[in-house]
């Protein structure tokens, strides 16, 4: 491997092959950079390192501009800031920044945001010395007395338990090592915590009692399709525990005041049912599937809690998904989802009378916040768009009003009323309605000469969030326009939507994407020249299809922690992720699911032509798309690449799959992007 040449000190890495033959179904393939698998060999490091070097040589003239785009975004963030305090046991609860400090605060006051405060946690004293760390569970004990928490201090999403005794701010000697979910029990002694197996499932339930050495096995789940985890309902009267693949559920439940009784099955588990449960008095609340993919609402005897006694409450409808659902004393709230924009409604228990949180917005994005006390009048939720920024607002479910607890203040004179925010309809290849959400600055010119960026995912189910970016006015302050392309695969337009962009159908998503492109240069908000797309981990699976389907298309593609070795890794099943994902993607041991995926692997399909600027980035210690993928996909490309243009790979060799864990050097890693972005499209 080579970093330069005598005549060319600009000249990219090239890394050295060595074949590795497989034959599958009949199908022969030679992977040439498997060795790049083997993380602890100095061949691998230097490559990377190589690789970082050339992407700094290339990206030289525009230092200067990342410090200035740096500084600007700094700008616009309140350093020192509080998050919206929240009630728990009579104590309120927080987090805050300090400026000049990478990680949060974690705070709590007792009786009163008056009182004195105390810190629970200090990320960045535990984040000294260390090039990561990253919160997992943070959960209090019912005496108030006891923090649990776990943290990941390498990116690999391996998490380690400790208990925090706030009394006196010492560290119990009980300490557990990959743990996932970490529960409570009411006894102030016993918690329940989910654990790893090799493959980064979590497939083992134990109770451990604080002080005792050995811990007890509660359940492990033997079927490498599903991952556990543990809540306990928001009543406090009962732990659940859920085994889950990508298509079916399974849940158990305890008393939490009886940590050493008899887990009980709710539903057994059945293919394709999905279901989570909560609690109150003496019934379960089921949210089914069982009656049609956008899920149903039922309650059932928690005395005999078998399917001929469920009473349905919210019937399954197929224009609106039932996304979420919080039971509280006298009323529950439904998370919805209608023509691809969320819905909060409210349902009392007496009356069953409902009634809708209005949103003014023609995009917006709504989640539920914290919302921990069980008997209240009051519901927390966040409500942000393109171009409103965070807030947090409670409403009051008698005056049926909400009111603003806190938004994000983007510092610098920010006004919403300056930019615009649109959504579009557009009919793809096959007929069906895809939504583009976009947002532009005031004034922007549909021309065919603006620059746009467009960004997709369209995988597992999950809906694209609409939400504010202050960062991202960097771009929009300089004529960029920004869309979202919400491909099937996700989940705006209710389960079917997944369905129809998942398994054998998952090339719909590429179509798709490709064909909102389209559409947005023929309507003239851009065109190819102008055009950069950006996608990350399964949406930087969906740029390297469209990428190789149209490279045409595209000035430039952004990919984040992409998934593009799709074939190599969906084949090893000792990899975190892989047999889960049979589900999402297909088994490619089947014949039909492999040659399928063939046809749109981003690795295996990578040709001789010429394609579009790139920027790849990877991190060393991400757990779900290894960096061996885009490490593979660049070095492969750049022996079949027939144009003169950059192909970047940066990784990150001290971070996970989110990259960067502290926010200035998350920034950091944000202004490479826009520098990248705003240089080819030649905008200062």
């Amino acid at each position: 491997m080579t970093n330069k040449t005598s005549d060319s000190p600009l000249a990219p890495p090239v890394a050295a092959k060595h074949p590795k033959s497989d034959t599958i179904h009949g199908d022969a393939r030679q992977d040439d950079y498997f060795w790049l698998r083997e993380k602890e060999k100095p061949e691998v490091t230097a490559y990377l390192e190589a690789e970082n070097a050339y992407t700094d040589n290339i990206m030289a003239h525009t230092k200067a501009f990342q410090n200035d785009l740096y500084d600007e975004m700094l700008a616009r963030i309140k350093e020192t800031d509080l998050s919206v305090p929240y009630l728990n046991r009579g104590y309120y609860y927080y987090h805050r920044t300090e400026e000049g400090k990478q990680y949060e605060i974690y705070c709590r006051k007792k009786g009163s945001i008056e009182s004195v405060e105390e810190v629970t946690l200090d990320l960045n004293e535990l984040a000294e010395g260390k090039e990561y760390m990253s919160l997992g569970p943070y959960t209090v004990s019912d005496d108030n007395q006891l923090l649990a928490y776990a943290t990941d201090e390498t990116g690999f999403r391996e998490y380690t338990l400790y208990i925090k005794d706030l009394r006196t701010g010492e560290l119990l000697p009980d300490t557990i090592e990959k743990v996932g979910a970490v529960v409570w029990a009411a006894d102030n002694r016993t918690i329940f915590y989910t654990t790893e197996d090799h493959t980064k499932r979590q497939y083992r339930l134990y109770r451990h009692t604080l002080g005792e050495p050995n811990d007890t096995l509660i359940y492990e789940e033997k079927d490498e399709l599903f991952y556990l985890f543990a809540r306990r309902a928001r009543s406090g009267e009962y732990i659940f525990l859920s085994a889950g693949s990508h298509t079916t559920t399974e849940v158990w439940y305890l008393r939490a005041d009886q940590p050493e009784g008899t887990w009980q099955t709710l539903a057994e588990r059945i293919q394709d049912r999905e279901y989570d449960a909560d609690h109150r008095e003496d019934a379960f609340y089921l949210r089914i599937n069982d009656t049609g993919r956008n899920f149903r609402l039922v309650r059932t005897p928690i005395h005999n809690p078998a399917q001929e006694h469920w009473l349905e409450i919210v019937p399954h409808r197929e224009e609106v998904m039932l996304e979420d659902v919080d039971v509280f004393s006298d009323h529950y709230v439904l998370y919805e989802r209608r023509n691809g924009l969320p819905e909060i409604r409210i349902v009392g228990f007496e009356n069953e009378e409902s009634h809708t949180i209005p949103f003014a917005e023609p995009v917006y994005e709504v989640f539920s916040s914290i919302n921990l006390v069980w008997e209240t009048r009051k519901l927390r939720y966040n409500y942000q768009s393109l171009v409103t920024p965070n807030s947090v607002l409670e409403y009051d479910l008698d005056t049926r009003t909400s009111a603003l607890l806190k938004q994000t203040e983007v510092l610098g004179g920010y006004d919403g009323s300056g930019y615009t925010s649109e959504r579009l309809s557009t009919t793809v290849r096959d007929g069906v309605e895809v939504p583009i959400s976009l947002v532009y600055k005031n004034g922007f010119q549909k021309n065919g000469q603006a620059p746009l960026l467009l960004i997709g995912y369209g995988s597992y189910g999950w809906s694209y969030p609409v939400t504010f970016s202050s960062l991202r006015l960097s771009l929009l302050d300089r004529g960029v326009a920004i869309g979202i392309a919400h491909v099937r695969g996700g989940g705006e337009m209710g389960k079917a939507w997944h369905d129809q962009g998942r398994m054998m159908h998952k090339m719909r998503s590429f179509t798709d994407f490709i064909d909102c492109a389209e559409v947005l240069i023929a309507q003239r908000y851009t065109s190819p020249q102008h055009l950069i797309i950006e996608g990350g981990s399964a949406g930087g699976l969906l740029m390297g299809a469209v990428t190789n389907m149209r490279p045409d298309l595209f000035k430039a593609v952004v990919s984040h922690v992409p998934f593009v070795d799709v074939l190599n890794t969906m084949l090893d099943a000792s990899l975190p992720l892989t047999v889960g994902e049979y589900e999402e993607w297909g088994n490619p041991n089947i014949e039909d699911d492999y040659l399928y995926m063939k046809q749109y692997c981003p690795y295996t399909n990578l040709r001789a032509m010429e394609y579009p600027v790139m920027l790849i980035k990877t991190s060393l210690n991400d757990s779900q798309v290894m960096y061996w993928e885009p490490a593979k996909y660049v070095a492969k490309l750049r022996t079949l690449k027939q144009d003169g243009r950059p192909l970047l790979l940066v990784t990150n060799m001290g971070a996970g799959h989110g990259g960067a864990s502290g926010r200035y050097d998350h920034l950091r890693e944000i202004a490479l992007d826009y520098a990248f972005m705003l240089d080819q499209w030649k905008i200062g």
